[in-house]
């Protein structure tokens, strides 16, 4: 397993993360799933207040197991943002005690989405003194944010430099949070980022055309590649739900992630972006963002990228996967589908490329609407 230096925080850790939301189903399979991971050469172990009854068993297991040296495993939580420094107080002591340790190597603000959000830890009456309480009393060590919220939002909260590391979403097949990779980078920051085997593509389940289009790598690890081959990328989240899902691992978890692209990588990648621009001609959105805001409150750049990978590689699966969550997810992934549009045309001198706005959107609904979907742990 390879290891990098988490940005300013110093922890050395592996390049594959566990994270435990989906480690729900009993504490045994839960411990089973956890052990394997550290067999494998995982140091570093993620939850969240949110994730059920995620801490609790992470906690079990690491007090059942006497083979898991706590100071050389790296746990990280995750508790929301809160305006209020007794409530944060008293979420870090729960934490604590359902981890069943004395300290976090790390805390992260749990979906810094929203500016409201950013204003209660920035807000000298926000939850911060309390999180500055609780390092001063050695029960955090570092803190950092996770986020789905906008680009303009997540490049505010590292600006403020109150952080030391970020959970980001950034992935071949969505690529726009890239300013923030950056940025975070050049602040010495750790970069943790969220689940691109699932939220990335649903790449452990791709469809044919991906599969031949990546050929002979598989989608799953080339998109590890992508990530990793960017030394300020520090780890990679893997959401395990039993010790079965860690078995991929075996097999590429000694490779040189960092290295130059070979040729025969370089090729997929050109070939990947060929398909994309030849099956969408002129219907292509090239994710620039000038389309918002929407009167109508529309995630137009979201839709249309979800509508270009289904429409280009068969990622219709994964398409109404994320599709069905508009509406449901609140603030987790925001903004209206696209029968919401009414044709007003406010988009549509923006457009770089002229894209028929309203017609794409209403294709994309036709191709991705059905039964809504909801967060795992909701």
């Amino acid at each position: 397993m390879e290891y990098r230096r988490f940005g300013q925080t110093n922890l050395n850790l592996s390049v594959f993360s566990l994270g435990t939301m989906r480690c729900l189903a009993s504490p045994q399979l839960a411990q089973k799933t956890i052990s394997k991971a550290i067999a494998l050469g995982i140091n570093h172990l993620e939850t969240a207040r949110g994730y059920g009854q995620s801490e609790t068993y992470l906690g079990l297991t690491l007090k059942s197991n006497l083979s898991f040296p706590r100071e050389q495993l790296y746990i990280t939580t995750k508790l929301p943002p809160s305006p209020s420094p007794k409530q944060m107080e008293s979420w870090i002591d729960e934490s604590l005690t359902r981890l069943q340790i004395d300290y976090l190597d790390c805390l992260a603000l749990h979906g810094v989405n929203t500016w409201q959000h950013l204003s209660w830890i920035t807000d000298s009456s926000g939850c911060m003194s309390a999180i500055e309480k609780a390092r001063q009393q050695g029960k955090i060590r570092h803190l950092g944010f996770s986020t789905h919220g906008s680009l303009d939002l997540i490049i505010a909260a590292i600006n403020s430099d109150l952080f030391d590391f970020v959970n980001l979403h950034y992935y071949y097949f969505r690529q726009h949070n890239q300013p923030a990779i950056a940025l975070a980078a050049a602040k010495d920051m750790g970069i943790f980022i969220i689940s691109p085997a699932d939220k990335g593509g649903k790449l452990y389940s791709p469809p044919q055309k991906i599969l031949d289009l990546c050929a002979p790598i598989s989608p799953l690890e080339l998109t590890y590649r992508f990530l990793l081959h960017n030394p300020a990328i520090t780890t990679l989240s893997v959401g395990a739900a039993n010790p079965d899902e860690l078995e991929f691992l075996q097999n590429i978890r000694q490779k040189n992630w960092d290295e130059t692209f070979t040729p025969e990588e370089t090729a997929i990648f050109t070939r990947l972006e060929n398909h994309l621009t030849s099956s969408l001609e002129s219907d292509r959105c090239s994710q620039c963002y000038q389309c918002l805001p929407c009167p109508e409150t529309i995630n137009i750049p979201e839709i249309l990228r979800l509508r270009n990978l289904a429409v280009a590689y068969d990622m219709t699966d994964y398409g109404q996967y994320r599709y069905r969550m508009l509406e449901n997810a609140g603030h987790w992934f925001p903004g209206n589908k696209g029968d919401h549009c009414t044709e007003c045309g406010d988009c549509l001198p923006r457009c770089p490329e002229k894209l028929d706005i309203p017609k794409l959107l209403q294709d994309a609904h036709h191709r991705l609407n059905g039964s809504p979907r909801r967060r795992l742990w909701e």
